[in-house]
């Protein structure tokens, strides 16, 4: 896939030093530089001249987060009290937008950040993280970066993969998951994980990757790059999300299924989620003016209990247990769970609901805990 070279490299003066920032001013010498003292001054700024999203992925910023890096992941809660099955999942927040260009990315409705934005001070995300696992060493915390932006898209210039895979591999009682849609994996191979450390792949069938995952890797390349962790001794995932009903995903969906499980060894894969195309009104909107020719915003949507678009409940159903029955049929145990979903489907998919977080949390990580 074409990795990032940004038009301009923005510098907050307070990470000018930071090791983070010097990866990306070695790997990028060609690409002009401008330090500022302030980030929030910068946006500010920016955000006046009514940026593009086009255009926030051209330009590049290394800030200072000054908040908590680690949060819960919001997928669990809906609105008004509507409680979707949780997997207590959390969430870094090390960098916001993303270079790639994906139709259905919930970003494009929710971020309003003018600069593919890292945040450069990854020495105060190692120290929280410390003070998170060792306040309660009885707990288990399953951890990703993959929330608002790609875990390894700007990986090759940024090597911010590096010092999160050796700290977690210290960590007796945490797993990082680095969920991609690139094949960016070549900082990984040759790093001491200590088997704490799952890479994690957002898949679909080609057809989808070319209309609507632009500036993807392949499936191919996805799934090569998979093989390669594997290889390094990486347990691997797989997400199937968004899963898109046209005519004809019976048969592409299997295909990718039967990809999987051929390319990779038996029991590499540490767990698999799936979870139907959803989406708010306002990014069909988004979808329909900056992809004209996406087929998404046109399929059978229907506003579901929290607000979002989503395909009509017994079709996710049908369409959640014919998945299930295709990873069944190559591998009797690998971990499959539903994201964004509410108990009565999984009842109706798994024929049980998980008892509580932890327990569910438990059951995803059994092959790496």
């Amino acid at each position: 896939m074409k990795l990032l070279r940004p038009q301009k490299l923005f510098i907050e003066s307070s990470v000018a030093e930071s090791q983070i920032t010097k990866n990306v001013l070695k790997l990028l010498p060609e690409v002009p530089v401008e330090v500022v003292d302030s980030a929030e001054a910068l946006l500010s700024s920016a955000k006046e001249q009514t940026p593009t999203l086009s255009r926030a992925k051209k330009y590049l910023l290394l800030a200072e987060h000054k908040g908590r890096f680690l949060k819960h992941c919001p997928g669990g809660k809906g609105r008004l009290g509507i409680q979707n099955v949780c997997c207590n999942y959390l969430v870094i927040n090390y960098a916001a937008n993303c270079h790639m260009d994906c139709s259905y990315c919930f970003l494009q409705s929710y971020l309003n950040f003018p600069y593919l934005t890292i945040y450069a001070n990854h020495n105060d995300l190692l120290t929280e993280l410390e003070s998170v696992f060792s306040a309660d060493r009885s707990r288990f915390f399953r951890v990703g970066t993959g929330e608002l932006a790609d875990s390894l898209a700007l990986d090759s210039v940024t090597r911010y993969s590096v010092p999160l895979v050796e700290f977690f591999a210290s960590q007796p009682n945490a797993i990082l998951e680095l969920k991609t849609k690139t094949d960016c994996v070549d900082n990984l191979l040759g790093l001491g994980h200590g088997g704490r450390t799952v890479l994690a792949w957002s898949v679909n069938p080609p057809r989808i990757q070319k209309t609507d995952e632009h500036k993807t890797a392949s499936l191919a390349e996805r799934l090569e790059a998979a093989r390669r962790c594997a290889g390094a001794g990486y347990q691997v995932a797989f997400h199937f999300d968004p899963i898109v009903q046209y005519s004809g995903w019976e048969a592409e969906y299997r295909s990718v299924v039967r990809q999987i499980f051929t390319l990779l060894p038996a029991g590499a894969v540490a767990w698999i989620s799936l979870g139907a195309l959803r989406m708010t009104y306002a990014l069909k909107q988004v979808i329909r003016r900056r992809f004209p020719k996406s087929p998404l915003p046109f399929g059978e949507l229907l506003p579901g209990e929290d607000g979002k678009l989503r395909y009509f409940k017994p079709v996710r159903v049908a369409m959640y247990r014919q998945m299930k029955e295709w990873i069944r049929e190559l591998d009797q145990d690998v971990p499959i769970y539903l994201c964004m979903e509410k108990p009565d489907v999984w009842l109706k998919v798994f024929g049980r609901v998980p008892t509580d977080e932890p327990a569910l949390e438990q059951e995803i990580c059994r092959r790496v805990w």
